[in-house]
């Protein structure tokens, strides 16, 4: 028994970047086709338009090519050969008409805001194991573990918590989380409001989604109600989704913008922390404790054409992965009550071979649709020879640095981190906005890869033309993926959350 939760205890320490040794597998070395045809058939499904644009492309080149002889002789045929006539325009008709119908709507992020709590609300590291143990609550086996894990996070002494937490002891309420989320939220959307000039009564649709606070009236009403949106908005509130509901939450806005046209959708991304706080003694509970945060972004996306020219990114995928039919990845992180009836967010001691798993199947299915034709004809070649001559030889690594220029991966805890920059032989500038994102602002949840995003516009790296991945991971278990394509030379919003300390980073971490 103490083997097991000994066993448990090192695991979730791993999670939050504790572990020495390698915590997630090769995923990349052993492969699954059926996730490689996943991507494919994304694809194969528009085969008919890729196929038109180039038919297109090449018939005008032709007709640009004509001499005044050539079309006279073309317009004689056509005069006198009715059923050419009547077989071209049914073509032009048809391919026009299938384009239009099957093109997708281009999805534009026009800007984006990420909160930043008063700095009064800082929570340094030493401040947060003293303040856990004049509260009474935990043991010195728990204050111990606590420690350690705030040591090996990789989080700073900047990190800030809600407001309910600060005080001896603290004060969790429905009115304190309602406060959290109102400020994070309201705090993300007036910058963003602000920084875009668009009208509140513009927006059309409002996704919002936090995990572990949804309370009646929901967040989503919440905003509608401040900021007095119109009656027939597209309103949604997403719970209990994990980190990863950020880019599912952008996938549901982009399905719904490619219905409505003309119009604004605001993706809302936060969690909250006064409510959900584990004041229990069970250690692979809480972690939590020691790595979540106070922060929230707002994302304004757009199907406007006119708004390709002030829009920062256009986005060009969105692969999601959902491993919630299998009992272990569904339970490994799953928020329960623990022997005394006290209530937190369990880790399971499987969590990183799950997140491992989802990453493998997320990122095989991604490749097809962003890796170069020759990483990918590598990639087959050594996969053949394996999977029909000779088992030993090792599977092609694809680079995905060829065909990303950014990564921002969930700032989940520093050993995620660490594991994905091995798996992916990333450099260390690949994964600074993740480093330094956790650093700064600690796992904020969802709203950690805006967050990330912003780091990277911060540096003034981010050119016309880039591609950037954001990668996220959370309970269910899911591992979802969005890529966007930089439409200008990037430059930080106002009032971004880099922006007065920026000149600090990157930091030295011990």
């Amino acid at each position: 028994m103490d083997g097991g939760r000994n066993a448990q205890v090192n695991s979730a320490a791993a999670y939050d970047g504790g572990a020495q040794s390698r915590i997630l597998p090769d995923f990349l070395l052993s492969v699954n086709l059926k996730y490689v045809k996943l991507g494919y058939h994304h694809l194969i499904s528009h085969l008919l338009t890729l196929c038109f644009i180039p038919l297109t492309a090449v018939t005008l080149i032709e007709i640009s090519q004509m001499d005044h002889t050539d079309l006279r002789l073309l317009w004689l045929h056509l005069q006198y050969n009715l059923i050419s006539v009547i077989v071209f325009s049914t073509i032009v008709v048809f391919g026009s008409t299938v384009y239009i119908t099957t093109r997708p709507r281009s999805i534009y992020l026009v800007d984006y805001a990420c909160y930043r709590a008063p700095d009064k609300l800082a929570a340094p590291a030493d401040q947060f194991i003293e303040h856990s143990r004049l509260t009474g609550i935990f043991d010195e086996s728990s204050l111990e573990f606590q420690r350690k894990i705030v040591e090996r996070s990789g989080l700073g002494d900047e990190t800030t918590l809600p407001e309910a937490m600060h005080f001896l002891p603290p004060k969790p309420s429905m009115a304190a989380a309602r406060d959290e989320a109102e400020k994070v939220m309201f705090g993300a959307l007036d910058a963003l409001f602000c920084n875009t000039s668009v009208k509140p009564k513009d927006i059309g649709i409002l996704v919002v989604n936090c995990s572990l606070f949804n309370p009646t009236p929901s967040l989503s009403a919440m905003i509608v109600n401040k900021y007095k949106l119109r009656g027939n908005i597209r309103s949604f509130n997403l719970g209990g989704m994990g980190c990863s509901a950020g880019v599912i939450s952008v996938d549901l806005a982009k399905d719904l913008l490619q219905i409505h046209r003309n119009t604004y959708a605001v993706v809302v991304s936060t969690e909250n922390i006064t409510q959900n706080w584990y004041y229990g003694n069970k250690k692979s509970m809480l972690i939590p404790n020691c790595l979540f945060r106070v922060g929230g972004s707002a994302i304004l996306l757009s199907n406007k054409s006119v708004d390709r020219s002030r829009a920062k990114y256009k986005l060009v995928h969105v692969v999601r992965t959902h491993k919630g039919a299998d009992d272990k990845a569904f339970r490994c992180v799953y928020q329960e009550q623990d022997d005394v009836g006290k209530t937190g967010v369990s880790l399971s001691k499987d969590l990183m071979a799950i997140a491992g798993g989802a990453l493998k199947t997320n990122i095989t299915t991604l490749g097809p649709l962003v890796l170069p034709i020759s990483e990918q004809l590598l990639f087959f070649a050594t996969l053949m020879v394996k999977k029909l001559f000779n088992k030993s030889v090792k599977t092609y690594i694809p680079d995905f640095k060829l065909a990303f220029d950014h990564f921002c991966i969930h700032a989940g805890g520093r050993a995620v981190i660490d594991e994905l920059e091995k798996n992916l032989q990333l450099l260390p500038v690949h994964v600074e906005a993740s480093r330094m994102t956790l650093h700064r602002f600690g796992n904020t949840s969802s709203s950690s890869i805006w967050y990330e995003l912003a780091y990277i516009e911060a540096k003034g790296r981010m050119r016309k033309g880039n591609r950037v991945w954001q990668i996220a991971f959370g309970s269910g278990f899911k591992c979802n993926s969005a890529v966007w394509q930089a439409l200008r030379n990037v430059k930080p919003s106002r009032n971004g959350p880099w922006e007065d300390c920026i000149d600090r980073y990157p930091v030295k971490l011990v």
